[in-house]
């Protein structure tokens, strides 16, 4: 456990974890300390077990946790029937932009797949069938494919944080296609080494470019993010790497982000090794940029059993001391208000009752009326996590046959972070363009008109309780409100009632 905490502060990586029959789950204050610049967006995670078939949900009990699978994941968010009447999203294709990838991707889905009776992906079965009208899942890697040994960031521990990247890659195409079990889904891949700042973020957006001029994809899930603050030259850095936003706004091409997992804690880009915080509530870009549908993060408090009640019993705390809630804001949910984008158009009106300031206390710039992050919001915390099933060597126990010097462990964990939502978004937009015949594209002035008009409460569910305060962390959070907050956005997602509505309001 010394030398996997060392590797993590190696890697600039500060991500909790609790891991069977190493250490006992941690409290949520040791979960996730800051977030680091340029990370996947994994708030924490709990390994769960090798076997093939998914852990019981005494099992993810037993360690304080609770563990939606598909099913109950799509009554929570209340997209079961859309599927029952056959909109799966068929027709339309995810892309989700990961730096490494993942060598195990195509079998890890495989098995998810199979376990929870999901159509079988084109290109995951290991014996080449490929059924007739399956949808298709593919690699690419426009800007050079991952090496057999990814090479170290400028420390011994590259690849240790690539397994990282492995363990994102599996959370959020598993995932996109649990929520939109019929698109296609497209892994776009970066070879990037650099996980710091702004290094990696250039190779990152032409991976983007890529997809968008090619006409590769109608939505794109982006997992991760680097403070704003962590920008040396701020706004006329973030200007060198936002094209491929602008050309998808042109190209009705959806673009998602996760908001971060650090609360309003962020960390500056140097020094790499212990680099400071930002010394105010900050936000991390893409997710605070204005053409870009930010996600931030919740505790699930349904039943994840079945996803059709609220569950106050069972663990974790946040629920048990909330009761009769069924979301609560996330205390590492990234959200508060951008240094450098002044408050959209789509934000001048919102839910009645919503607390919108539109500064953070001590930042920079111009600080007054700036953009608010988040848009929305969705289950983001391990505590309330989804199952991942992942076979490629993972940061955890030693165990025998992972291959390798690494510490692994394969199978199921289940997994945290507001990169939980991206994916799961990106699928909900899927089925909505399925649904209208078109790509619905820039949705955020449709989410807004929609949720300042009479179904705000139909649409959305509204979360008022909680607060997005790293609990390692100083730094004031934002408390969770009626209306927009800048913990949860305009909640999260009543998605059959929501649909029909942003396909009008499109």
């Amino acid at each position: 456990m010394t030398r996997l905490r060392a590797i993590l502060a190696a890697c600039g990586l500060t991500l909790g974890l609790a891991l069977a029959g190493a250490v006992a789950a941690p409290t949520h204050a040791t979960a996730k300390p800051a977030a680091a610049p340029m990370l996947p967006a994994i708030g924490d995670w709990q390994y769960l077990g090798n076997s093939v078939t998914p852990p019981s949900q005494s099992a993810c009990n037993a360690v304080g946790r609770r563990c939606f699978d598909p099913s109950a994941m799509a009554n929570s968010y209340d997209y079961a029937s859309l599927h029952a009447a056959g909109n799966e999203g068929q027709g339309k294709t995810i892309a989700i932009i990961d730096s490494f990838g993942s060598s195990t991707i195509r079998q890890d889905l495989f098995n998810f797949s199979t376990q929870f009776n999901l159509p079988v992906m084109c290109g995951t079965d290991p014996s080449g069938k490929c059924a007739s009208g399956a949808p298709n899942f593919n690699i690419i890697c426009p800007e050079g494919c991952r090496a057999a040994q990814v090479p170290p960031l400028n420390n011994s521990f590259g690849q240790e944080a690539a397994n990282l990247w492995s363990l994102e890659v599996s959370l959020d195409v598993e995932w996109a296609h649990a929520t939109a079990p019929r698109a296609n889904i497209l892994l776009v891949t970066t070879p990037t080494a650099e996980t710091l700042g702004v290094q990696g973020f250039p190779v990152m957006m032409a991976a983007e470019q890529y997809v968008i001029d090619n006409h590769l994809a109608d939505v794109i899930s982006q997992s991760f993010g680097a403070g704003e603050g962590s920008f040396h030259d701020g706004l006329a850095t973030i200007n060198q790497l936002r094209q491929a936003f602008v050309d998808a706004k042109n190209n009705n091409v959806t673009v998602l982000a996760s908001s971060g997992d650090g609360g309003t804690t962020n960390t500056l880009k140097e020094p790499v090794k212990n680099a400071g915080n930002i010394p105010y509530p900050s936000v991390i870009w893409p997710a605070s940029d204005p053409l870009v549908t930010s996600v931030g993060g919740t505790y699930l408090c349904t039943n994840a059993t079945t996803g059709t009640s609220v569950d106050s019993v069972s663990p974790p705390g946040a629920c048990q001391a909330n009761p009769g809630q069924r979301e609560v804001a996330w205390v590492d949910g990234g959200g508060g208000y951008s240094i450098l984008f002044p408050r959209p158009g789509f934000q001048n009106t919102l839910p009645a009752g919503s607390t919108f300031a539109g500064t953070s206390v001590g930042a920079p710039g111009p600080n007054t009326n700036m953009r608010g992050v988040p848009d929305i919001a969705y289950q983001a915390s391990s505590r309330t996590g989804v199952l991942v099933y992942v076979t490629e060597p993972q940061p955890g126990t030693t165990t025998t046959g992972c291959g390798g010097a690494s510490p692994c462990s394969t199978g199921w964990y289940v997994v945290g972070g507001t990169s939980c939502g991206s994916p799961q978004w990106a699928g909900i937009v899927a089925l909505a363009d399925q649904m209208a015949g078109k790509d619905l594209g820039f949705i955020n002035p449709a989410l807004y008109q929609v949720a300042s008009g009479a179904n705000y409460a139909s649409d959305f569910n509204d979360v008022t309780v909680g607060i997005n305060q790293n609990p390692t962390s100083s730094i004031p959070g934002y408390p969770a409100s009626t209306g927009w907050d800048a913990a949860t956005g305009l909640g999260s997602p009543k998605v059959a009632n929501l649909i029909p509505d942003l396909i009008a309001a499109s």
